[in-house]
């Protein structure tokens, strides 16, 4: 089945107003490249000012709380991300699970609340080093689906991203035949849960993904998208990328 390319972009703790020129460049680039898609994830500060400059690219957080209101200081809601002008959201992050111990069943309460409110939502998935060493790779993974994938996922609004942890912010890179092995039993679990419908479910590879390896990591089979860390923060990186989806 054909499924466009997604090129997404998590800026992650960085970006201030005066990114704000990076984002219209990129923006630019993906007008030129219409058979793509194109998102950028910025800070929370950065989602209203950025969704008024942007035209061809989708804006979105990085995060989103499982709850519409209540006290959950510092905090945002999937109702206040959409008021911003968000149109997409990352969800279960390998950061977000390190760093703020959230679990598989965190990212599911987060997806089900991005959808009742109409974002479109990024699903992360990966392992760690010490996970794939011990040959535990594609259990971590099928668990993590299993548990964090939402009722009715489907392609018009939800997308899996394989991100290995160990390649993340590395420069190191799973071999192709590595990443076509796991994308295919991502593809195949979640046609376990979702039915037909997981052909039009887009799966995203993310970990250290640059101009020069995008076009051989995009071209493998069960690939449909990038998501991408620093190689987003500026135009001159992330530009390349979106052309050498456009090019497949």
């Amino acid at each position: 089945m054909s499924r466009r390319k997604l090129v997404a972009g998590n800026w992650k703790m960085h970006g201030l107003r005066g990114q704000l020129a990076e984002i219209a460049k990129i923006d630019a680039a993906a007008a030129a490249a219409p058979g793509v898609d194109v998102a950028l994830c910025v800070p929370a500060t950065l989602v209203h000012p950025a969704s008024e400059i942007a035209r061809s690219v989708q804006i979105g957080g990085q995060d989103v709380h499982a709850n519409d209101r209540g006290a959950h200081t510092g905090c945002v809601s999937a109702e206040m991300l959409v008021e911003a002008g968000a149109t997409i959201v990352i969800v279960g992050h390998s950061e977000r699970r390190a760093d703020q111990n959230e679990t598989s069943h965190d990212a599911w309460a987060k997806a089900a609340a991005a959808r009742r409110h109409g974002l479109n939502v990024i699903l992360c998935c990966g392992e760690t080093e010490a996970e794939r060493d011990a040959g535990r790779a594609e259990r971590v993974v099928q668990a993590q689906i299993e548990k964090s994938v939402p009722e009715g996922a489907s392609g018009d609004w939800f997308t899996l991203a394989y991100e290995p942890r160990w390649a993340i912010g590395t420069g190191r890179t799973p071999s192709p035949d590595e990443i076509a092995q796991v994308h295919a039993i991502a593809r195949a679990k979640l046609r376990q849960m979702v039915g037909d419908a997981a052909d039009g479910i887009r799966i995203l590879y993310g970990g250290s993904v640059t101009g020069a390896n995008a076009a051989a990591i995009l071209s493998i089979d069960d690939v449909d998208g990038a998501l991408v860390g620093g190689a987003s923060l500026t135009a001159d990186k992330f530009v390349p990328i979106i052309e050498a989806a456009a090019s497949l």
